[in-house]
């Protein structure tokens, strides 16, 4: 397990390097999951010790949700002044995923046949 851990930090922090170097407007951590994604898609599976890190760790996701619920909760008052473009927010960028989903699957659907 420790080994997936120094795996899955090692391609964090050459993601970070790589998004600084070339002022990428992408976090180093989404270019480094590129990065492992690349390559694991190279070899068609993951290691048995990467698959055991990663499972181990979305056992515990929620716990991650655990910050996000006290942030909210200590900027109620902001959330009450800003509902509106907040909630504006929250609806277009729900549509434009749902487009953006439906326009790569109709792609891949007509590729695929």
């Amino acid at each position: 397990m420790i080994r997936g851990f120094m795996i899955l930090l090692l391609c964090q922090l050459v993601g970070e390097i790589v998004a600084r170097i070339l002022s990428l407007p992408v976090p180093g951590p989404v270019v480094g999951m590129l990065m492992l994604w690349v390559v694991l898609s190279g070899r068609r599976s993951a290691p048995p010790w990467l698959h055991e890190t990663a499972q181990g760790l979305l056992r515990h996701f929620p716990l991650l949700f655990v910050p996000a619920g006290v942030g909210i909760m200590v900027h109620i008052a902001l959330l009450q002044r800003e509902w509106l473009p907040l909630l504006m927010t929250l609806i277009t960028s729900t549509l434009v995923t749902m487009i953006v989903t439906a326009a790569i699957m109709r792609f891949l659907l007509r590729r695929l046949r």
